[in-house]
């Protein structure tokens, strides 16, 4: 068993952490206080080829693989976790199109998710404001007329909602989990009323809407796969994007261990640094173990499903671990940094309000948890 990076892993590793202490990092701090969209990093995100990677070459896409995907991300939420779920949000949506979309839907929509056309990317429109975990409680109707649907209802907590090229819309056509549909929307479709940006405690850089259909007229050809398996998609797009969510996690833990790590090379107490004090060299030992073991169930993760192999299981242990081990890693941090890391002119401050909501999106902890020990039960 392997646990080194091969050499193109290990230069893609380096490649992406270039561009993002070169283009993303600068500007972190100044889209968290100003809750300013990374629209200026889209283009060069997309040059990169990390708008695409789990889109094939013929479909627009640079077809990297989860791997890689799940290492470049670290990397750009190592920078700025808000530019990281923007980019992950991408990749979710364009790779759910890319699974199950028909051929003439792909060439039409993935050269566009690939290359960020006009500054915009994709976004995924599942939650709704009545229900968020229960993802088959939708309420959002798809009803025929000829050869189109008309989608009526409301979508909540929708990343990249105002900058959106395409929205995958889940929609009811029928009864239970099999009487859901997917739809890619246009974003510019009459009746897609985007709603007032969230107030979000973290993540400020990111956009977040929630978003109301109203008598959206969609034709047929832009229903993602057959009627009624939207709710697979959905749990499939689902179990990639929590490999995305580990990577998002594990890029802030890791910028808060290096935040820690500089604070207590500069800060003195008790006449010697704080990098001498064995109380929070323990802190930092338990830091850096849960940041190894986050990385390694992302890249277990993220090789199953690489492989074709089942990895529900492997998928939902890798971000609630990596979520939680994240949030460990600032509060001690942040706890290192005494009274200054409460305050802005700390990094840390945002990295601590920025980790909070990995345990929330993309499946709670809880969640998670029925889905780990469902699997494991039944594997008993």
């Amino acid at each position: 068993m392997n646990f080194q990076l091969s050499e193109e892993q290990q230069m893609l590793v380096d490649m992406a952490r270039q561009f993002a202490a070169q283009q993303v990092a600068p500007g972190a701090e100044h889209r968290d206080q100003t809750g300013t969209f990374p629209s200026d990093l889209i283009a060069p995100l997309a040059e990169q080829g990390f708008l695409g990677m789990l889109v094939p070459e013929a479909d627009g896409g640079s077809d990297m693989g989860y791997v890689n995907y799940a290492l470049a991300l670290a990397e750009i939420a190592q920078a700025c976790a808000s530019t990281a779920v923007t980019m992950a949000v991408n990749n979710l949506t364009a790779s759910a199109v890319a699974t199950f979309a028909s051929a003439e839907l792909r060439a039409e929509v993935l050269p566009d998710l690939c290359s960020g056309a006009g500054g915009q990317v994709g976004a995924f429109a599942l939650s709704e404001p009545h229900c968020g975990s229960d993802a088959a409680a939708l309420r959002t109707k798809a009803e025929r007329d000829g050869d189109d649907y008309i989608i009526n209802g409301a979508k909540q907590w929708i990343t990249n909602g105002s900058y959106a090229s395409w929205v995958l819309v889940m929609a009811r056509t029928g009864e239970g989990t099999r009487g859901i549909s997917a739809f890619l929307v246009p974003g510019d479709a009459a009746g897609l009323i985007v709603g007032p940006e969230e107030r979000k405690m973290g993540l400020k850089g990111s956009n977040t809407v929630p978003l109301t259909l109203e008598n959206v007229r969609v034709n047929q050809r832009y229903r993602v796969g057959d009627e009624g398996i939207g709710f697979r998609i959905a749990m499939d797009a689902l179990d990639g994007g929590r490999i995305g969510i580990g990577s998002q996690a594990l890029g802030i833990g890791r910028a808060a261990l290096v935040e820690a790590a500089r604070y207590m090379e500069e800060r003195k107490a008790f006449g010697q640094p704080l990098n001498r004090h064995q109380a929070l060299q323990f802190m930092i030992a338990d830091i850096g173990t849960d940041l190894e073991a986050t990385r390694l169930l992302m890249l277990k993760a993220a090789s199953l499903r690489d492989q074709g192999e089942p990895m529900t299981q492997a998928a939902s242990m890798c971000k609630v671990y990596a979520s939680e081990a994240c949030c460990r890693a600032v509060d001690s941090a942040l706890q290192i940094h005494g009274g200054y890391g409460y305050v802005q002119d700390y990094a840390i401050e945002r990295l601590y309000r920025d980790a909070r909501v990995t345990r929330i999106y993309e499946g709670t902890s809880e969640i998670q948890r029925v889905v780990i020990s469902r699997n494991v039960l039944k594997g008993s």
